[in-house]
């Protein structure tokens, strides 16, 4: 009778164990599909010149991500775009322009096109990249994960025209979105620089 009670107690225990560590590994893969969850850093971009660009480059930068072109009414923010990549560079910003032609054709020229308008025009040297698709079935895999609560943690959003804004911290991590109508120095933006 005690071996049979002996052995009842043994293979609960048993169980028990095998239970918890089941439940150990649920939870350790659980928690590795949310620490895997991507950044900003996990992704390379072609720039306008044809160069592999590593996002990994940009750890303890802020960054502003930014879909251009060159013949919208909201073209003119290329201006205050450049002004406040000038005045914030020193402090660790970097603005990236990513040129698209999906709303009305707005950005028809070649990457050497672009490149020499935004340089003429509004004195462009943040860095550009080649021209990309921000939404539909060949969008850009940077912007499936800005736009993606999934792949972000942060928000679902859409690139409703030119000149939306994704606001990405040092960390590589998502913060906000900001639609064109929203000046480059909007207070939103001005606040997350300064940290306030």
């Amino acid at each position: 009778m005690k071996t049979l009670t002996s052995m009842v107690i043994l293979s609960a225990f048993f169980s028990a164990c095998g239970f918890a560590q089941k439940n150990q590994q649920k939870n350790s893969s659980t928690q590795e599909k949310v620490t895997g969850m991507k950044t900003l850093h996990d992704f390379k971009a072609t720039t306008i010149d044809g160069e592999v660009f590593d996002m990994a480059q940009l750890k303890g930068k802020k960054v502003m991500i930014v879909n251009v072109a060159s013949k919208c009414g909201y073209t003119p923010q290329y201006k205050q775009l450049q002004e406040l990549y000038d005045n914030y560079k020193g402090k660790g910003l970097v603005i990236l322009g990513f040129p698209c032609n999906q709303f009305m054709g707005q950005e028809p020229g070649s990457e050497e096109e672009i490149k020499a308008f935004c340089e003429k025009n509004y004195g462009v040297t943040f860095p550009l990249f080649s021209k990309i698709d921000v939404k539909g079935k060949d969008q850009h895999p940077i912007y499936q994960w800005l736009t993606n609560k999934t792949l972000n943690g942060v928000e679902d959003s859409e690139v409703s025209w030119n000149f939306n804004k994704y606001l990405v911290d040092e960390h590589g991590k998502y913060v906000m979105h900001l639609k064109s109508g929203a000046d480059p120095f909007d207070e939103k933006i001005i606040n997350w620089l300064e940290g306030k």
